[in-house]
């Protein structure tokens, strides 16, 4: 049964070392993602599953211990899914790299120093129809095991005419939709965004949302949207989902 859920932005920009002189552009967003992992900790799950845009060849499922880099971006180093990188995968598996969206939760959650349950990732293709994106949501918050869900994904990446996808005069009223449903914990909400239209709008966090709103479909979390701005002209958004009732 799912317990909780955090909905964080993915872009490597997050992590200092990658954003240099413009890390304090989003200290914000930073505080925010780690008040919502404060309250996935809080639900005490039996075991956290992080969810994310995969890129080409990326999709799949992704043990504890799986590793990452941001060394595309010249950062140094490896960074590792779930508790003091320990891992539950067999090495052939193992071997396989977080996609960037996995990565940059990973280093969200060393961050936080995360140690509240098992870690597993998710990467999901962003075009994968909202149908089977709620399907993977109830799957995974089927049985007894308290989940919680980590969901990592941007919204527009057309806001301004700097935007990764340029300026599109729909983004907006997108990603003001987008933000609603988040804070309000509204799944019908979010699995009625078009398809089509994130897909031209850029907005990679719309396939790993609506994994979140099938897995919420026949309960009723209390939404609480902790952040929201397009500081590069991309939409991203920190909200929480909670189930006070069901805390140990």
């Amino acid at each position: 049964m799912l317990v909780a859920a955090a909905v964080c932005p993915c872009p490597p920009l997050l992590v200092p070392e990658v954003a240099a002189g413009a890390a304090p552009e989003l200290d914000a967003a930073r505080v925010a993602c780690a008040q919502a992992l404060d309250g996935l900790a809080a639900a005490r799950p039996d075991r956290l599953v992080v969810i994310g845009p995969a890129g080409p060849g990326e999709a799949g499922v992704y043990p504890q211990g799986a590793s990452g880099s941001f060394s595309g971006y010249g950062v140094a180093g490896d960074l590792r899914l779930g508790k003091h990188g320990e891992t539950t995968a067999a090495p052939e598996t193992h071997a396989r790299r977080l996609p960037a969206s996995l990565a940059v939760a990973a280093w969200l959650l060393d961050r936080a120093g995360w140690d509240a349950a098992p870690v597993e990732g998710l990467a999901i293709d962003p075009l994968l129809p909202p149908e089977r994106c709620g399907e993977t949501g109830r799957e995974l918050a089927a049985g007894p095991s308290r989940t919680a869900l980590l969901i990592t994904g941007d919204g527009s990446a057309c806001r301004t005419l700097k935007a990764p996808g340029y300026l599109d005069e729909r983004a907006a009223a997108f990603d003001a939709a987008a933000a609603r449903a988040l804070g309000a914990a509204d799944s019908a909400a979010l699995m009625a965004i078009d398809a089509s239209l994130a897909s031209e709008l850029k907005a990679v966090g719309r396939a790993p949302w609506q994994v979140l709103a099938g897995a919420a479909e026949s309960t009723r979390p209390e939404g609480r949207l902790l952040y929201e701005d397009a500081p590069y002209g991309v939409g991203y958004f920190v909200a929480t989902w909670s189930y006070a009732s069901k805390a140990r």
